[in-house]
């Protein structure tokens, strides 16, 4: 299942449907349609997850049920938002978790030993064909990275490596939009990853039951249809059952968090000169069995 949440006449609304259908229900409407008290579904999606299993396997049992067309909806019909629009906390960033992008950004010596972490704040998420703030006057080297992104599903703490799927919700795709010369001068990420709308996400969360192995995907981000990044999740350092268990080895992870696990080599800075994002521009991130993230530059 894939599950996003959408703008409909000015209202957020959680809709769902199977990976390979472009049709979308309508979840609450369905639910009240139906009228079995046990399908119940609380007001955000982030509720939703945070439910744990009883939300799958309601949502399933409702989708099986839902046979009336007006319940569904297609792009057409609705705006896309990010699927957690407000997330709880930061967002958890893996850097460097690709040793072709440590190497484009340094050399062989920054290939990290350890998970390397940062965040970016929750103001930072915008959804799919949102435009992405250029923040002139702010920063003059707004640079992309595509991202698979993993969310939590059940509380945990010190999780172990062959645990750590059993913990996942489902995976989206993130843009962790960076802002170059600010990291450079202020010698940290936080500033420079966390400039308004500099978190893309999305389209959909689509539920782990749909991804057997979230370390064997193909990733692709294009500016303007030119192919930028290309490579798979099979070349991770750390892949995600080491991520989780590391972030949360003397830290709790909870339902709803979101990790992005790094981006592949290609980015901006990569290049010589650098191809740093300019207003008009497009960017389309592409994860296998997850789907494409679209934004442009404003």
């Amino acid at each position: 299942m894939k599950f996003a949440t959408v703008q409909v006449n000015g209202e957020n609304k959680i809709v769902m449907s199977s990976q390979n259908q472009t049709n979308f229900l309508l979840l609450h409407e369905a639910a009240e349609r139906i009228g079995d008290p046990s399908l119940s579904f609380p007001a955000t999606l982030l509720e939703c997850i945070q439910e744990g299993e009883s939300f799958i396997e309601k949502a399933n049992r409702l989708f099986q049920s839902a046979d009336d067309a007006s319940l569904f909806i297609t792009e057409a019909d609705f705006e896309w938002k990010a699927p957690i629009p407000r997330p709880a906390k930061n967002i958890f960033c893996v850097g460097k978790n690709y040793a072709e992008h440590a190497i484009e950004l340094g050399s062989e010596a920054d290939i990290p030993e350890h998970v390397m972490l940062f965040s970016k704040v929750p103001t930072t998420v915008i959804g799919h064909n949102t435009a992405i703030p250029n923040h002139q006057g702010v920063t003059d080297q707004l640079d992309y990275e595509g991202e698979l992104a993993v969310v939590i599903g059940k509380t945990g703490r010190a999780i172990n490596k062959e645990d750590a799927l059993d913990y996942v919700f489902g995976y989206t795709i993130i843009n962790d939009v960076t802002a170059r010369d600010m990291q450079a001068k202020h010698k940290q990420f936080l500033l420079g990853k966390s400039l308004d709308g500099s978190c893309p996400m999305g389209p959909v969360i689509v539920h782990k039951s749909e991804i057997a192995d979230p370390n064997q995907l193909q990733i692709e981000t294009k500016v303007n249809g030119e192919i930028r990044q290309k490579s798979s999740t099979e070349n991770f350092i750390f892949p995600v059952e080491e991520i989780i268990a590391v972030v949360s080895k003397g830290m709790t992870l909870e339902p709803g968090d979101i990790i992005a696990t790094g981006t592949p080599a290609g980015v901006g800075k990569g290049f010589n000169p650098p191809k740093f994002l300019q207003s008009g521009d497009s960017v389309e991130i592409t994860v296998e069995k997850i789907g494409t993230l679209v934004n442009s530059i404003e």
